[in-house]
């Protein structure tokens, strides 16, 4: 059963219908139209309805879906038919073939290129060269022969008007090694004739349109098709290429086959022949035959030349062919001249002739590429064979010829063998399966078979037997023998044998009861069609060509006039033996098939026409094909793929079972559900009767797989938290043991550097510091601190009291000015009382110091901080020489004149701040709590230049600190 489509878009397999009649199959095949759904199944035959428009569903994503798959495990589609005919040949090295049929229009050549595509995507895996190759031409000749033999009709821009069915040789890995073309009866009076509104072959406009002007130039073409008689004698031309311009493109397609041709082998020489024989054709539609008397002429005879250019022979033989008839008499040989009428006759033969010689002979050229070569099954293995059928459907339209009498025997034969062939599949494996086989009633249609085909009685025999008569045979004789023939055949009727029937003609119609329906068909243009008779003249013409292309395709005509050879067969004769020749090569292999129906005449992608639909399900026995499979068992499917898909349903089967065997566990399974009475159970299969069982196990399934799905989810999301839990814990051992290393490595690259740093002279200043790991920054700082106060400690351990204080003085001036002042005065030995000393005040020295050992005694100050001589600037910015005297307790203002008598004391604890400039001044200010501010300039150093600011400042800090 087709996976993953609910019943909203119908029955994915027509086997499972409640009821098999007509209606609820029209029903359900509507449906699945309307909702998109182009495929259905009937077991494994697929139904395809033509969309009429682009569906993205052929993709590589879709190819990797049915890859390999059932065909019950997908939904419909043309590439589980493909997927399953490469698996029997691949897996059991059995010959298939697949078998596409449907009326013109129905999407018959789309399907056979899709089969194509997916054989051509699923293959070659190890990219080999040569196989490359071998697809690509495989897939190119598709291309060349559609622009060769389909053609725009009424009914279908791309129809096909020949049959063709392609073999594809695998080698033993199932690779395409390469193939073989057959064609079946081109339609070639399309070459002269086509009815109103449609096209000649593609070939004509696609050189018309597309080729280069300098080619079109030495082909004497020109770029309109209305200036040719065989390609616009289909209606209006011009309005047809409007209609067409947004799925026709002849320009492109030119070049596209050409390119194609290219990659398949074709040579330029080749390739030149093949435009040179079309122009041929379209310039023979314009040759114009007139009478002087009894003489006929040629009227446009400048088209004479332009035909011997093209065919690389003398005008004059051509003029010749063309208006006379060599007939031998014996030892004598004459030149009859032709009427006017076989002189029309003639040059409509020979273009059709041409056309299809030349046709045959490009499906012969590609042939000869893509054939399998140099291949020894002894040494290769064996090679096997896909075979792809496109062949014409049943054809019934307002005029019904030879033509259609010819393919309509054709689907005859081609529906007799799928009857045939799917009640022999069916027999078979019910025997193989140890089933009980029921015989089925069908509509056996070898009695009509036998009508076209059966020797000396059928309509071909009655045909061959009429054109071989001596002296004038025409259609109407032919019809009055099958009247006589076939007066008492059930599915045979004339106007003379039913005189009551209007709707045939006296002498013209007769009518045969198809398995497809009524089809009244036209004895007119039978005899001459089926005679297929082209003058020798003509062929002996193209035979002595110098274009040795144009001359191998004509061989006969190297027979001599007066040679006498053996009566060629009929086209009914031919048709007959490729037909029953392709049937005995269709039965040998294991078919598959699609079915192809067309929903409407408007090429609309919406509009479903029902009884155009009926009739067409109708002939093409699809109901009947249902009944051949419902008549025993609706469903059959292996053991162990059977239990894979509705295992979940029994508890004794689910998850594995324990049982004998795989049989015995889907008995116990089917049991539980309580279908043991409708099924049966073969040696490798279950099979089961009715389509409800299978819904109800698909329902059951349905349920089982939402909780199934649950529990997996949460065993799924179990394991990924545990999964996500055991990473973050091996990141964080990983992490803390990392950090462990970095730390140790750190610790020992330190002690590693600063080892013997007592040793050194500058005790490690210059030793570089490692590096430290992002968690030991701070460790580091500290580190440093720690260091830098051992280094500190080292200089100043054998100090004495007095330098000590000098140096705390300096560093506590170097963290607060650093920066402020230019010089600081760090440089030189801070000797603090200046007043004392003889070299700022050489004759006043004593009595400072007298002064100050008063001031010791009177304030009881234990030492001084800081004398000096400066200059005073009072409110009024006048200036006057002073002395400034700091003590541990006080700070006095003297002056000098008066022997440092002291003029103002001030405690320090008063003092709230110093502020100083940043020039060279040495202007300093003593902030105090009463706002009396004490400004001074510090003057009279020896040497002049020196800056004692930085010293001043220092001993503060310093003493206050302390």
């Amino acid at each position: 059963m087709a996976e993953h489509e609910s019943l909203e878009f119908g029955k994915a397999d027509f086997v499972l219908l409640d009821n098999v009649s007509l209606e609820e199959f029209m029903a359900n095949l509507k449906l699945r139209f309307e909702k998109g759904r182009i495929y259905t199944y009937i077991g494994e035959v697929v139904v395809s309805v033509n969309p009429y428009r682009a569906m993205n569903i052929y993709g590589r994503d879709t190819i990797e879906q049915y890859k390999g798959r059932e065909l019950y495990e997908r939904p419909p589609h043309l590439f589980a038919i493909a997927d399953a005919a490469y698996k029997a040949m691949k897996r059991r090295n059995k010959d298939t073939c697949i078998v596409i049929s449907g009326e013109s229009g129905a999407g018959k050549t789309e399907a056979s290129k899709y089969i194509m595509q997916y054989i051509a995507a699923i293959t070659n895996p190890s990219q080999r060269a040569e196989v490359e190759r071998v697809k690509n031409m495989l897939l190119k000749s598709n291309c060349v022969l559609e622009a060769f033999g389909n053609a725009k009709t009424n009914r279908n821009d791309n129809s096909s008007r020949f049959g063709k069915y392609m073999d594809i040789n695998f080698d033993f890995k199932g690779d395409p090694i390469g193939g073989h073309i057959n064609n079946y009866l081109l339609e070639k009076s399309r070459v002269i004739f086509q009815q109103e509104g449609e096209r000649s072959f593609h070939s004509f406009y696609q050189l018309v349109k597309g080729a280069p002007d300098a080619q079109l130039r030495s082909l004497h073409i020109q770029r309109d098709p209305t200036a040719y008689t065989y390609i616009k004698v289909g209606g209006q031309i011009k309005i047809v290429f409007s209609i067409l311009q947004s799925s026709i493109n002849d320009s492109a397609d030119f070049k596209a086959v050409t390119d194609a041709m290219k990659v398949i082998g074709f040579t330029t020489e080749e390739i030149q022949t093949v435009y040179k024989i079309l122009a041929t054709i379209l310039h023979l539609g314009n040759l114009k035959f007139g009478s002087d008397g009894d003489v006929t002429l040629i009227e446009n005879s400048k088209l004479v030349s332009v035909l011997g250019d093209l065919l690389s022979t003398k005008d004059e033989n051509v003029e010749k062919a063309l208006l006379y008839r060599t007939v031998a008499t014996g030892r004598d040989v004459i030149d009859k001249q032709h009427t006017h009428q076989e002189a029309s006759y003639g040059r409509d033969a020979l273009a059709k002739a041409i056309y299809e010689r030349l046709f045959c002979w490009i499906v012969g050229r590609i042939n000869d590429i893509i054939e399998v070569k140099n291949y020894d099954a002894r040494v290769h293995g064996k090679n096997t064979v896909i075979g792809v059928l496109d062949i014409y459907g049943f054809e019934i339209f307002q005029n019904n010829s030879f033509e259609q009498f010819c393919i309509n025997y054709c689907n005859e034969k081609l529906q007799q063998l799928f009857i045939q062939l799917v009640l022999k599949q069916e027999q078979e494996e019910y025997e193989r399966e140890g089933i009980p086989w029921k015989h089925i009633d069908y509509f056996n249609n070898q009695i009509i078979v036998d009508l076209v085909e059966q020797q000396h009685k059928g309509i071909f025999a009655v045909l061959d037997e009429a054109c071989m008569n001596v002296g004038k045979v025409t259609d109407e004789m032919f019809l009055q023998a099958l009247n006589g023939k076939l007066a008492k055949h059930a599915h045979y009727t004339s106007r003379k044998l039913s005189p009551t029937d209007k709707n045939l003609e006296f002498d013209r119609d007769f009518r045969i009861r198809h398995y497809a329906g009524n089809v009244a068909y036209s004895v007119v243009g039978f005899i001459d069609k089926n005679k297929d008779t082209l003058f020798q003249d003509f062929k002996r013409l193209l035979y002595n060509s110098s274009n040795p292309v144009l001359k191998a395709m004509w061989p006969e005509g190297k027979l001599s006039i007066t040679e006498v050879t053996k009566r060629p067969l009929t086209a009914a004769t031919l048709f007959k033996n490729s037909m029953i020749s392709l049937v005995e090569n269709l039965a040998r292999k294991e078919p598959y098939y699609v079915r192809c129906i067309k929903p409407n005449d408007v090429k609309s992608p919406l509009l479903f026409e029902h009884e155009r639909c009926k009739h067409q399900v109708e002939y093409l026995g699809l109901l009947e094909n249902v009944r051949v499979r419902r008549a025993g068992f609706a469903n059959r499917q292996l053991y162990p793929r059977f239990l894979q898909r509705y295992k979940m349903i029994s508890e004794f089967t689910w998850p594995n079972h324990d049982l004998p065997s795989d049989k015995e566990a889907v008995k116990r399974l089917l049991q539980g559900c309580g279908f043991e009475h409708d099924v049966a159970y073969g040696k490798t299969k279950v099979f089961i009767r009715t389509p409800r069982t299978i819904f109800s196990l698909e329902e059951q399934r349905a349920e089982m797989v939402k909780r199934i799905v649950l529990f997996l989810q949460k065993v799924w999301r179990g394991t990924l938290a545990r999964k996500r839990y055991r990473r973050m814990r091996a990141a964080h051992i990983i992490i803390r043991a990392y950090r462990r290393y970095k730390v140790k490595s750190y610790i020992r690259e330190v002690n590693r550097r600063f080892k013997n740093v007592r040793g050194m002279k500058d005790h490690g200043k210059h030793v570089k510091w490692p590096t430290p790991p992002k968690v030991l920054r701070k460790f580091e700082d500290a580190l440093r601190n720690i260091y830098n106060r051992w280094w500190a400690w080292t200089l100043i351990k054998d100090l004495s009291p007095e330098q000590l204080v000098q140096i705390r003085a300096k560093v506590a001036t170097l963290e607060c000015l650093k920066g402020q002042r230019a010089d600081l005065g760090l440089q030189r030995a801070w000797e603090g009382n200046y007043l004392v000393s003889k070299k700022d005040s050489p004759g006043t020295a004593s009595s400072f110091t007298l002064v100050s050992s008063d001031l010791q005694r009177k304030d009881k100050f234990m030492r001084v901080l800081f004398s000096c001589n400066v200059r005073k600037i009072n409110r009024f910015n006048k200036a006057e020489d002073r002395a400034l005297l700091i003590t541990d307790r006080h700070l006095y203002k003297m002056d000098p004149v008066k022997q440092y008598k002291p003029m103002k004391s001030i405690p320090l604890y008063n003092v709230t701040g110093v502020s100083i400039s940043p020039g060279k001044d040495q202007l300093v200010v003593f902030h105090t709590k009463d706002n009396r501010d004490l400004i001074v300039c510090l003057q009279g150093m020896v040497p002049a230049g020196d800056s004692r600011i930085g010293e001043l400042v220092g001993t503060l800090l310093s003493h206050f600190k302390r």
